[in-house]
């Protein structure tokens, strides 16, 4: 069925946006003294994440995780859960919300409800020269949610098990001494770190180009909770021409742990569960 244009559809085209969640409320992360703490943390953990697979690494509170390129253009999926409760992990439509669809330094990955904290900050992104393409892509996207066999299957017909959600399963599986059943129930959308992504302006569709990340790039977190680090090197290589597959040339991931001494959190404070009473209304 087919509408006309309304006479005042330019009018209701040109009516200014408002931001939904204004966030200059937030609480400022005090990146001085995450700089001061990171001097004085010691390395205390490394995996190496294999193409087309996953690994996970704890990271302690107060602590720091790099995820880092080792040998060629290469992304990841992240998830992220506080260590010892599944069920808090990372809310990428909130970070989405709060803070944009692609996150860098000084801007925080928040945790589900209904503690809706904050569980990592980022600290370095040598990837911040990037900014906003031409195109509208950038990288490290919260829009994205993981590539699965799903939605494979659906579109193709295909069983694909190493796209990032089987990887991620597999890997929190393994780290908790779960099931693959009990693992899928909390694999969650992701971070894609080094992803460069964004939506075509005349059909709104989410793209992906060619990662502009190279070995030596990294991206660093403060761990504002203690945290499992679930990590995906995605099949799709740099993601320059398609995800979930087997012809894409494909490279490991590194993530690296430091520990920082107590001392050196002086004026840092863990943050607290939101302070919503729970009450909904009754």
């Amino acid at each position: 069925m087919t509408y006309e244009t309304p006479p005042d559809a330019e009018a209701r085209r040109a009516i200014a946006p408002v931001i939904c969640y204004p966030n200059d409320t937030l609480p400022a992360p005090d990146l001085a003294l995450f700089a001061r703490a990171r001097a004085e943390a010691v390395k205390c953990g490394e995996v190496l994440v294999p193409p087309r697979d996953a690994a996970s690494i704890e990271v302690p509170q107060g602590g720091f995780l790099r995820i880092s390129s080792v040998d060629g253009p290469q992304v990841g999926d992240l998830n992220l859960f506080h260590r010892d409760d599944l069920s808090e992990r990372f809310y990428s439509g909130k970070t989405r919300a709060l803070h944009g669809t692609h996150i860098t330094t000084g801007e925080r990955m928040w945790s589900s409800f209904p503690t809706l904290r904050p569980m990592a900050t980022v600290v370095e992104d040598t990837l911040g020269w990037y900014g906003i393409d031409g195109f509208g892509g950038s990288v490290h996207d919260v829009i994205g949610t993981r590539c699965d066999p799903y939605t494979g299957n659906l579109l193709a017909g295909t069983q694909y098990h190493h796209c990032c959600h089987s990887n991620l399963t597999r890997a929190l599986a393994d780290a908790r001494g779960l099931t693959l059943v009990e693992a899928e129930r909390h694999v969650h959308d992701v971070l894609n770190v080094f992803m460069c992504t964004g939506f075509t302006r005349d059909t709104g569709q989410y793209f992906m180009k060619a990662s502009p990340v190279r070995p030596g790039d990294y991206l660093e977190f403060f761990a504002e909770l203690p945290l499992l680090a679930v990590l995906s090197a995605c099949p799709g290589g740099d993601c320059s021409a398609e995800h979930s597959s087997d012809a894409a040339a494909c490279y490991p991931l590194k993530m690296e742990v430091w520990q920082t001494p107590y001392a050196a959190l002086e004026g840092w404070s863990p943050p607290a569960a939101n302070g919503y009473d729970r009450s909904h209304g009754r």
